[in-house]
């Protein structure tokens, strides 16, 4: 998701480097700049946004994968949006909650006819619930307050946090803190009807960083199910894991807790992230599908690698069918 620096920064160069990938020109060359006003997504019927019906899996990608520029010019809220929509996505994860106010993210959902699934605000690296500074645990209570209803007014399903860091303090420590302020947000989430998702990264908590694979999700488990809350589950990453452990024991152990899918590849081989389903990705995709049919799984899957104009994010998308076995 290696200190919150560390994979900030991996993260960040993946992403600017598949961003720079695809570029302005292909998104012009594709058509997209003179088609994007004419392109209409499913309207809604009585200001109802809602997904494709009856898909066991439902793609996404994260509108932080989604171009903000083309040609000079930057590009709003529903033409980003609609560039999900144009490239085959079921929905999209509005990541990039906290840049926008609850109302505008409602009117470009409304605007666009795309359906939005979960909200993020990433300050949860640097406003995290495990600080020893009780300002910046408020902060990020906040923060995390404003997903949640941004999610229920965009018509979504949760939220996903980062809780915080491994280095925060000790163990029982940073599990003591964080839970004292995720129960604070739980009347708020069952209110809304938002779950609270944990995503598992690379923040030295409930795994050990420093340890080879294969490890086993058991104190992911615990934390999450410290709560005894239908409103706290797991938002499961499955190529950050991959470095520790087997997906397959990963979502069999899960269970009814995994509630929402992250996607990326990532090469044991070489250390790093990689595209879903690229050659240098080793992910067992494969024992993926096998570990969803053994928990009877269904939901929403979400990229989260380089994106950039609707040329690329198709490929996006074709790569995460191929990796569920959807293609065809």
């Amino acid at each position: 998701m290696t200190t919150q620096s560390t994979i900030g920064s991996d993260r960040r160069k993946f992403l600017s480097q598949s961003l720079l990938a695809g570029g302005v020109a292909a998104w012009m060359s594709s058509g997209a700049n003179t088609s994007l006003a004419q392109e209409t997504a499913v309207k809604p019927k009585g200001g109802v946004v809602v997904p494709p019906s009856g898909k066991r899996i439902l793609l996404s990608c994260k509108l932080s994968m989604i171009q903000s520029e083309a040609n000079g010019h930057s590009l709003s809220l529903v033409e980003r949006l609609k560039m999900a929509h144009q490239a085959g996505f079921d929905g999209v994860d509005f990541d990039e909650a906290g840049k926008f106010t609850v109302d505008q993210a409602r009117s470009a959902v409304q605007e666009s006819g795309v359906f939005c699934h979960n909200a993020i605000n990433h300050e949860h690296w640097s406003k995290r619930l495990t600080s020893p500074n009780e300002s910046e645990r408020n902060a990020g209570v906040a923060n995390i307050e404003h997903c949640i209803r941004v999610s229920h007014a965009i018509g979504g399903s949760g939220v996903l946090i980062v809780v915080g860091r491994g280095d925060d303090g000790s163990e029982s420590e940073i599990n003591d803190r964080a839970r004292k302020e995720i129960k604070k947000l739980l009347p708020l989430a069952a209110s809304l009807g938002q779950p609270i998702l944990i995503e598992n990264v690379w923040n030295k908590m409930h795994y050990d960083h420093d340890k080879p694979p294969e490890q086993l999700p058991t104190r992911f488990i615990e934390f999450v199910d410290s709560f005894t809350s239908p409103w706290v589950g797991m938002y499961y990453d499955i190529g950050n894991h991959w470095k520790y452990g087997q997906p397959r024991a990963w979502i069999q152990a899960f269970g009814h807790r995994c509630v929402k899918l992250d996607v990326k590849g990532f090469s044991r081989a070489k250390d790093k992230f990689v595209d879903i389903t690229s050659p240098d990705d080793d992910v067992p995709w494969d024992e993926v599908r096998k570990g969803l049919d053994d928990i009877g799984w269904s939901g929403w899957t979400t990229a989260e690698v380089g994106g950039g104009d609707v040329q690329r994010l198709t490929i996006v998308r074709k790569q995460m069918e191929k990796a569920f076995g959807l293609e065809g």
